[in-house]
């Protein structure tokens, strides 16, 4: 099977890239443009090892100036990761590159796609798509984001809606809660946390660390994204993947305090217009359809990524 994944020098798209060529049946196609909040040095050796691999190929490329026809020539899955990520970064003038890279890609790829024989196409979303909840959200909650970067990938799902309708694209929505792990973006919590506690700087809270996340994490993730592209009865689908085990941001720091034998300063900042006080995933969708069952402590989660945080800021300032 070749497969292509986009967005594949990120976090979750490098990961899941790996974890697919475990199978050797699948060929994997990768493209990214190095945009976004990682640095592309940090992308570049997200990829380093995939690159070595006889059945990866990569295309450093701009899906918006792409002849993404010719992209899926012989592709039997899409997996669609690619977007400009992050709740905060997406108000004022830096609306601009959501709207190119989260909705007007996904609507040239799902354009290419629909005149081709594909058996799956994936379309990554994100549980910002539900805005403010209260208990466990399932898949028919309604829908409501707080942010612009939520607006993007909910139109995103629209999107797909009409092209599935119009003409039977095999559809499946996967909406993410909160992915953590190794490879972590640099703009998200548990590594500015963590890179703050490695140099001993005081830890950024924003608002009054009381709010709560469902934390998934990286393992866990693709081993769910994966199980879809052999998984029964999931086309038409849209899937919650959430995590273990639920926290607040000052458990958290409080385990990384154990985890580092460090003592974190804290530094309180305003709330993040846009963020919800709380996630919670209802998950029985993805364990009825995808056997998932997420296995990775916090803890455990958060020591793995830890190990990473430590090599790659000792690499880059070798």
């Amino acid at each position: 099977m070749k497969i292509l994944v986009t967005g594949a020098a990120g976090f979750i798209g490098s990961h899941l890239c790996e974890r697919l060529l475990e199978d050797p049946t699948y060929q994997v196609f990768g493209v990214d443009t190095f945009i976004g909040p990682t640095p592309p040095s940090f992308k570049r050796g997200n990829i380093q090892d995939l690159k070595k691999l006889p059945r990866f190929s990569f295309i450093d490329s701009n899906l918006l100036k792409t002849d993404i026809d010719q992209l899926l020539s012989n592709i039997d899955a899409i997996y669609h990761l690619s977007a400009i990520p992050g709740v905060r970064e997406s108000w004022g003038k830096e609306f601009a590159p959501y709207m190119y890279h989260n909705i007007l890609v996904t609507q040239k790829l799902l354009e290419a796609a629909k005149d081709k024989k594909i058996d799956r196409f994936i379309y990554i979303s994100t549980s910002s798509v539900y805005g403010e909840k209260h208990g466990k959200v399932s898949e028919n909650a309604i829908t409501l984001p707080l942010s612009p970067y939520g607006i993007t990938k909910l139109a995103g799902e629209h999107l797909c809606r009409v092209y599935e309708k119009s003409f039977n694209l095999p559809l499946v929505i996967l909406r993410y809660f909160t992915v953590y792990g190794p490879r972590q973006r640099p703009d998200m919590a548990f590594h500015r946390f963590m890179k703050q506690l490695l140099t001993d700087q005081p830890i950024s809270v924003f608002g009054d660390g009381l709010q709560t996340r469902d934390f998934t994490f990286i393992d866990d993730c693709v081993t769910a994204t994966k199980a879809v592209l052999t998984a029964e009865n999931v086309i038409g689908e849209t899937i919650n993947i959430g995590g273990k085990e639920r926290s607040s941001i000052l458990d958290v720091i409080s385990i990384l305090e154990e985890i580092t034998n460090k003592k974190a300063l804290l530094s309180f900042t305003g709330n993040v217009k846009g963020d919800p006080k709380h996630t919670w995933a209802d998950i029985t969708k993805a364990e009825k359809l995808l056997h998932y069952s997420p296995a990775t402590s916090l803890k455990k989660g958060l020591e793995k990524e830890w190990q990473f945080i430590q090599k790659l800021y000792e690499e880059n300032q070798s």
